[in-house]
């Protein structure tokens, strides 16, 4: 007997979804799924995902979360300004985007002299204590190191998040851009 406008934003979600299973689609079309609901929510909303596309339905969900679309989705479709800009799986978008290697020794006016002479992109990072390395792979890396008889105390492969991978696709497509605090 209560009115649905009566409960939680995340219960009107499951209400929402449980009224567009009634018709058993084969395509289900998610606007920010997650929105409003709690972690345990959130939970079972992605398994819910997963359970239908293993059905064999399409699933499709628009979000602007993205660290929530890393955990979720298979495949993306991103768009900037109404073009298409990227449209492959998730792990293929962040294997294109700009990834780096952190490379941590003790020896680090050798390695910096042996990055410059090798000709490898390499910034230490004075606040962190690494190296980050671009456009080599870490086992390159590795291989450097250890031809020069550099300890390596740390080294491995950052990647972009999908959060990082997206902005740097789409920063053109941004008409307005957020900004850090000067205070």
């Amino acid at each position: 007997g209560r009115r649905v406008g009566g409960y939680s934003l995340g219960m009107r979600q499951r209400l929402g979804l449980a009224t567009a299973m009634l018709g058993d689609p084969e395509v289900l079309l998610f606007d920010e799924p997650v929105n409003g609901l709690d972690p345990e929510g959130i939970l079972w909303i992605r398994r819910f995902m997963h359970a239908r596309a293993a059905e064999g339905r399409t699933v499709l969900v628009s979000s602007h979360l993205l660290s929530e679309m890393a955990q979720t989705a298979q495949d993306l479709v991103v768009i900037g300004r109404g073009k298409l800009r990227a449209q492959t799986s998730v792990e293929e978008f962040l294997d294109a985007a700009t990834s780096s290697v952190v490379l941590r020794t003790p020896h680090v006016d050798e390695f910096t002299a042996a990055a410059r002479d090798e000709g490898i992109e390499a910034t230490f990072d004075a606040e962190q204590g690494v190296f980050l390395i671009q456009n080599l792979r870490a086992p390159q890396v590795g291989d450097v190191a250890a031809s020069l008889g550099i300890t390596v105390h740390e080294l491995h492969e950052k990647r972009a998040s999908l959060e990082e991978a997206f902005m740097a696709l789409t920063d053109q497509d941004v008409e307005y851009h957020g900004q850090e605090s000067t205070r």
